[in-house]
């Protein structure tokens, strides 16, 4: 089916296949991990292909490397690309971040520098992953444990970068939260300065917190301040396709569901005040 993302989504993970072929529960889209679907045949795509015939998909990468200095990886896009035209997703997204160098891959999403250097950098390579996918890249902030000195904050460069490149955003919520309790920042500062009309998709998700840290797991259910700043977004923005990401310690679909039905109820309350 041809996607778009509309409503309130999950990110599919294969605990909940059966869910979603043998019923249709009350969700709006799906997000797939993309990497998790590259190779060809197999379950994931037998599986893939049987549940985008009843929902809209998003795809969601782990392994662009767009900050690294490295080549892009050719054929690691080349697949993205085959996938993408096998599934029509609304979105294809990955993350601002670098994961190797030299050829090695970290697989970890480690941060950047914010400086105008790092800026006119990704951008470009931004610009060459949308030329070769012949699509407009959605880009994710990560979650950051360490922070080198530099000239601008995350928000600006996040900003900055969407606007060079010409792409969108895909705003982990929660990864803001996270940032902002490690490097004691105002979270709402930084919601406050994104550009609204590049602003795809909300991610919402858990983490581990351990007082003089938090550290973004995917492993919980999404906590208290991390809806109420989820609120403080849908007032500043209105409604945007929210979904509900967990990647450890799966639980079953209806508690996710219940999550996500909490999302509804909160984006209607805060778009109500964007409105006003």
């Amino acid at each position: 089916m041809t996607s778009t993302l509309q409503g309130f989504g999950l990110g599919l993970r294969p605990e909940h296949y059966h869910d979603f072929i043998s019923g249709h529960p009350r969700v709006d889209w799906l997000e797939i991990l993309s990497d998790n679907y590259l190779v060809p045949g197999g379950k994931p795509l037998y599986f893939l292909d049987k549940i985008r015939e009843r929902y809209p998909i998003a795809m969601h990468g782990v392994a662009m490397n767009i900050g690294s200095c490295d080549p892009l990886d050719l054929e690691y896009l080349a697949s993205i690309r085959a996938l993408a035209n096998r599934v029509s997703p609304a979105v294809v997204s990955d993350h601002l971040c670098w994961t190797g160098f030299a050829g090695q891959r970290m697989h970890d999403l480690l941060p950047l520098p914010y400086t105008d250097e790092a800026i006119m950098h990704v951008a470009g390579r931004i610009r060459q992953v949308q030329d070769i996918l012949g699509r407009r890249l959605t880009i994710e902030n990560v979650s950051t444990y360490v922070q080198a000195a530099a000239p601008l904050k995350e928000w600006e460069f996040v900003a900055a970068i969407a606007a060079e490149a010409d792409c969108d955003l895909l705003v982990d919520i929660n990864n803001i939260y996270v940032s902002s309790r490690n490097h004691q920042f105002d979270a709402l500062t930084y919601l406050q300065a994104l550009p609204a009309e590049r602003i795809r998709q909300w991610h919402l998700a858990g983490h581990s917190d351990h007082g003089s840290h938090c550290i973004d797991t995917h492993d919980q259910a999404v906590c208290e301040d991390v809806w109420a700043l989820y609120v403080a977004a849908t007032e500043l923005f209105g409604e945007i396709p929210t979904m509900i990401e967990r990647d450890d310690n799966i639980p079953p679909l209806e508690e996710l569901i219940g999550e996500l039905d909490r999302a509804r109820s909160l984006s209607q309350l805060g778009a109500q005040y964007a409105i006003a």
